[in-house]
């Protein structure tokens, strides 16, 4: 049986159930309608005893295949904002609490992972089991381009690659390939592109009566590999393990490396106070359960939109100006508060990790 809604397909065939992401011309970007198809499907699929199994994928207009997913529906963001719609609240706790599921998810969850995984994508595939990446594969965490943070359990993930890479990961934005991203733990099995659809008809043939037939799966279709390390690994660690965002924007311009230019650059270009909330972030999240983070992180959505402590809501938020530079205007200059990043305070920043909600009331406590 086949369900098809506008953004959503989900079947089953034997005993695997199979979902596309419908929504080509966004990248698959994750909207609030979609999250809920998600969350419904998964929940009736957990439950199911006839299901032992989920696939989920990207669609393209042309083929079946496409990029996996480009993140949330930013525009999405900055129109609810604007006008005052609650959802935007929705949004974050169904999205995290989809990411959650996911991670705990008690069946085999396969993410093929093809083509563009930023974002919202990293948040529906970095719990699966089994990772999928391709040679099309590209995989970022860009949010503090657009005046937000790494979010969707983005600290919890990026604060165990090794290393300081999670760091470098939030704070650049810098986009890693297949085999870098398994060699940083974010991802588990190299597939050649052109056998994607084979490998997916594949799995509708397995037999509930010999789970095994997955391990063979993953065998047949997929190719080892260990791993590739980041090319400058050395001095990322270096960089990114000092202690303040100003420490690593002053290691980086007395380095004199092309690295240490290009990087530079990606730092400047982004949020200052985000930069600044994103290194703590990370850091803090290393110590903390998924459940925890996520909630820290829904926090932290709360503070960007509504940055109280800094008189700022709305429109004149980070995040709204963000968005407004990069995905409405399109002018790619955002005008940024503070400008510099040698200009952003720790009262400017600790403020963010205070949650607006006492720990009866946060809208997901219901998280273990």
């Amino acid at each position: 049986m086949t369900v098809q809604t506008q953004e959503i397909v989900h079947e089953v065939h034997g005993c695997v159930g199979f979902i596309t992401l419908n929504r080509p011309k966004a990248l698959n970007a994750l909207s609030l309608s979609m999250i809920r198809a998600l969350s419904a499907c998964l929940l009736a699929w957990r439950d199911d005893e006839r299901i032992h199994a989920v696939a989920i994928r990207g669609s393209k207009a042309d083929r079946p295949f496409g990029h996996f997913c480009a993140g949330g529906d930013i525009r999405f963001f900055h129109q609810a904002l604007l006008a005052g719609d609650p959802s935007v609240e929705d949004f974050f706790t169904e999205e995290y609490a989809l990411d959650h599921l996911i991670h705990c998810y008690p069946k085999p969850y396969l993410a093929f992972m093809d083509g563009v995984v930023m974002g919202g994508g990293m948040g529906i595939s970095q719990g699966a089991s089994h990772r999928i990446v391709t040679s099309n594969t590209t995989m970022a965490m860009p949010e503090t381009d657009i005046g937000l943070f790494p979010d969707v359990g983005g600290g919890y993930f990026l604060g165990r690659c090794p290393g300081s890479a999670g760091e470098w990961l939030g704070l650049t934005g810098a986009p890693v390939n297949a085999e870098q991203a398994i060699g940083l733990g974010l991802a588990d099995h190299l597939m050649d592109a052109t056998r994607l659809p084979q490998a997916w008809d594949a799995l509708k043939a397995i037999d509930p009566q010999h789970p095994e037939q997955l391990s063979d799966w993953i065998g047949e279709h997929t190719t080892p590999v260990q791993g590739q390390p980041l090319p400058d690994a050395q001095w990322i660690d270096q960089v990114f393990s000092l202690p303040t965002v100003s420490d690593i924007v002053q290691a980086l311009e007395s380095h004199g490396s092309d690295w240490a230019g290009h990087t530079l650059s990606l730092v400047r270009k982004r949020s200052p106070l985000m930069q600044h909330v994103t290194l703590a972030q990370v850091r803090r999240a290393r110590h903390l359960s998924l459940a925890e983070d996520l909630r820290m992180e829904r926090d932290l959505v709360r503070h960007c939109f509504q940055t109280d402590h800094l008189s700022r809501r709305g429109v004149s938020s980070e995040t709204v100006e963000g968005i407004r530079a990069l995905a409405v205007d399109k002018d790619h200059t955002p005008k940024w508060l503070p400008e510099r990043i040698a200009d952003v305070t720790p009262e400017m920043v600790l403020p963010f990790f205070e949650s607006p909600w006492p720990a009866s009331a946060h809208p997901l406590r219901h998280l273990s």
